[in-house]
């Protein structure tokens, strides 16, 4: 889970939209894959199925900086109303393995 900074209620439906497109894309280049994506005003969900020997902690960071870089970008004018400086993202992050649970669960709970 990622939360945007202050919890700024900033994201719409078609920047959640962007969002996922760019954490697709993001995923192809790590060769990770993106099993499930949702979001509310001021967080989002991924489901990551990654490979054990990437370091969590380095790909957050990598997906963090890059979609927060590319959606500022994009969105200038809207994120100019809630931030000052060129941020998106807090810097903590909710990061759950999840090796035993059911796909069909995780994906459920993340859709819902």
């Amino acid at each position: 889970m990622l939360v945007t900074k202050y919890r700024k209620k900033c994201f719409t439906d078609e920047i959640l939209t962007r969002l996922e497109i760019i954490f697709k894309e993001l995923c192809i280049k790590w060769e990770i894959t993106l099993e499930a994506f949702n979001g509310e005003q001021d967080h989002i969900y991924l489901l990551l199925n990654l490979h054990p020997n990437i370091l969590p902690s380095v790909l957050i960071n990598n997906l963090k900086t890059a979609s927060s870089r590319l959606i500022r970008k994009e969105f200038a004018p809207h994120f100019a109303k809630f931030y000052l400086k060129p941020t998106l993202w807090t810097r903590a992050y909710c990061l759950i393995a999840a090796g035993g649970a059911p796909l069909d669960f995780l994906k459920e709970y993340i859709q819902t």
